[in-house]
């Protein structure tokens, strides 16, 4: 069949200039705090080993120079033939075993040095990796439902998930380009003194491929960027292809060939993408990286005929070309490593600009605290609301009140506006037009934790959690998830403890099939799982979706029977298409477009005719 081409061309960002580039750097700053701030022992730790470690090469090549000086003059001396043994005990040879031992012992710290600084990177690599996965959760918990139904937003938030593990590398990276500094400029040093026109040489043969190579870098970053929503599509495909949710409808519908060969189109598309730029970038940085190796032979041929001139000893020789070698690698990491650092620079802006994203929807600075008891209730006055880049009003011109101890039904087709009027009410949105009052107060004045905190909601497409039953219950209360007489006290108030009684493990059981000793719940079992969370939370106001829209008629007429008995003094929102459940309200709203058509009681709706009671009529014409 043929492959289906990605479904979402991405858009390019601007292309990266070198000042953006170089201004990318100011990120460094900020994540050595972090790094700073999760462990400073740590920290200090890396920075000091490194330090250590980096004048080891200098010395360690010095002691050489040393040794080999010290050979030549003992050949020149003509000593006489000795054994071994002897040769230890000779006073003439103590100061080269002298040197031999002390270069032995500066390989052998260089070599514990090394994998000290590499535990030390390792495990701070791995906190700051943890850290920041905790900070961008956190993070994303402060940020407003418009935000997470924002595609854009959604590609940055999938950006800095990548991040938080994606940039660990770049500790010890930061770190090793500090080592490498360090070495660099002692080695810098003993070059200046012998010969300072080495140092330009050196500089002017590395410069292209260091250009070269942050071009490149910066390339890299662009691709990453504009590919991240068909990125989010690929791991969409996985996901669908091979998970316990899909499964059932994979298999039946034959969908594996469909989605493999979506899966196999992106993924194509994407490689080429990755081929094109890695031959780009190995052709020019084999060509320019050449153009260093002709440098570093053209001094070398210096040295040698200076040596041979009698300008420099063997061991200077042997000092000098080590030194330059070691010294033209060490600046082509550290070049290299600057631009690849700026890269990494870029992708630390995508970790920082979302935690820079800010939520619209607030407490004010002196917020009411939510009136225990409520006396007038909720009152909706004039409100309209349009979501965000939307042309069609999703409510409009709400004039409506919700009285304490009330039950309100809202009815309507799809798309009327009725789960709106609950993500409203719970603050979740603001209306765009209009006010929202609680007590003769808007709503806007309240702390919003404990507005929220006073709402119990259950939406019609609630989260199955994979956790124990009885944590699945604690997520209406999580503050209270040790309080088992409370969990427990929920499920029964919505019949789930008969759920949970036939479980192997009872509140303590595992439901779910994402893990091995996982149990799972039909529909109808996990939503009076889900129904015991309002309960939970044993809240002021009550707010539920389509609360039994999985169960059957007779579960549906016993959960809400234990509802009007349990919630004869709790404000409750209804959202239902049953109408033996709706009947139940003390008032219903029908809602037509966006706007209230009807309100009244069940027997008052039915008496006006209209678009109510002929929802009615079909409904009951399929049990006729």
């Amino acid at each position: 069949m043929t492959s289906p081409a990605p479904a979402h061309p991405p858009i390019a960002p601007a292309r990266q200039t070198w000042r953006q580039r170089v201004s990318a750097l100011s990120n460094v700053p900020p994540f050595v705090r972090e790094v700073w701030r999760i462990n400073r022992a740590l920290t200090l730790a890396s920075l000091a080993l490194r330090l250590l470690r980096a004048l080891l090469p200098v010395v360690t090549l010095y002691v050489g120079k040393l040794i080999i000086d010290e050979v030549l003059r003992l050949v020149a001396a003509s000593l006489a033939p000795m054994d071994l043994a002897a040769a230890l005990h000779s006073p003439l040879l103590r100061p080269l075993l002298l040197l031999v031992a002390l270069e032995l012992g500066l390989a052998v710290l260089a070599d514990v040095l090394g994998r000290v600084v590499s535990l030390v990177d390792t495990l701070l690599s791995e906190q700051y990796s943890n850290a920041m996965g905790a900070r961008v959760m956190e993070h994303a918990a402060t940020l407003d439902l418009e935000d997470f139904e924002d595609s854009e937003l959604q590609d940055k938030l999938d950006r800095a998930r990548r991040q938080t593990i994606g940039r660990s590398p770049l500790l010890g990276q930061l770190f090793g380009q500090a080592q490498d500094a360090v070495t660099v400029a002692a080695f810098a040093v003993g070059l200046v003194v012998y010969a300072p026109w080495l140092m330009g040489l050196l500089l002017l043969a590395l410069l292209p491929a260091f250009l070269g190579e942050a071009h490149f870098n910066a390339e890299g970053y662009a691709l990453d960027y504009r590919r991240t929503p068909e990125r989010r599509e690929l791991d969409y495909v996985r996901q669908t292809g091979a998970s316990t949710e899909t499964a059932k409808e994979v298999k039946i519908l034959r969908l594996h060939t469909f989605l493999i060969a979506r899966f196999k189109a992106l993924a194509t598309h994407i490689y080429e993408q990755n081929r094109a730029l890695s031959l780009r970038r190995a052709g020019w940085g084999a060509l320019l990286t050449a153009l260093g190796t002709l440098g570093y032979y053209a001094a070398y041929g210096v040295i040698t005929w200076r040596t041979v001139r009698g300008d420099f000893s063997v061991g200077d020789l042997t000092f000098l070309a080590a030194s330059f070698r070691r010294l033209r690698t060490l600046l082509e990491g550290l070049l290299s490593g600057f631009s690849q650092l700026a890269g990494q620079a870029l992708y630390l802006s995508d970790l920082f600009s979302f935690f820079d994203v800010r939520a619209k929807i607030l407490s004010p600075p002196d917020a009411r605290p939510f009136p225990v008891p409520m006396r007038a209730g909720f009152r909706f006055e004039g409100v309209g609301f349009r979501y965000p880049g939307a042309d069609r009003w999703a409510v409009r011109g709400l004039d409506f009140t919700l009285p304490v101890g009330q039950v309100l039904a809202l009815v309507g087709e799809n798309g009327a506006g009725k789960t709106t009027v609950v993500k409203l009410l719970a603050r979740l949105y603001e209306p765009t037009e209009g006010r929202i009052t609680l007590d003769g107060h808007d709503l806007r004045e309240y702390d919003l934790y404990d507005l929220r905190a006073h709402i119990g909601v259950i939406f019609q497409d609630f989260v199955r959690y994979h956790l124990s039953a009885g944590e699945n219950i604690a997520v209406g209360r999580i503050d209270a998830v040790e309080d088992h007489a409370r969990i427990v006290r929920a499920a029964e108030q919505s019949l789930a403890d008969e759920v949970i009684a036939r479980l192997p493990r009872g509140y303590q059981q595992v439901i779910g099939k994402r893990f091995r000793t996982g149990v799972e719940l039909s529909g109808g079992e996990w939503q009076k799982v889900a129904i015991a969370r309002a309960y939970m939370r044993e809240a002021d106001v009550l707010i539920l979706d389509e609360p039994t829209a999985a169960l059957d008629a007779r579960a549906e007429y016993e959960v809400f029977q234990r509802f009007k008995q349990l919630s004869a003094d709790t404000t409750a929102v209804i959202i239902s298409h049953r109408f033996s459940t709706v009947r139940m309200a003390d008032h219903i709203l029908v809602l037509a477009d966006g706007r209230v058509e009807q309100e009244g009681t069940h027997e008052q709706l039915l008496a006006q005719g209209g678009r109510y009671a002929e929802l009615f009529e079909l409904q009951a014409a399929g049990y006729r």
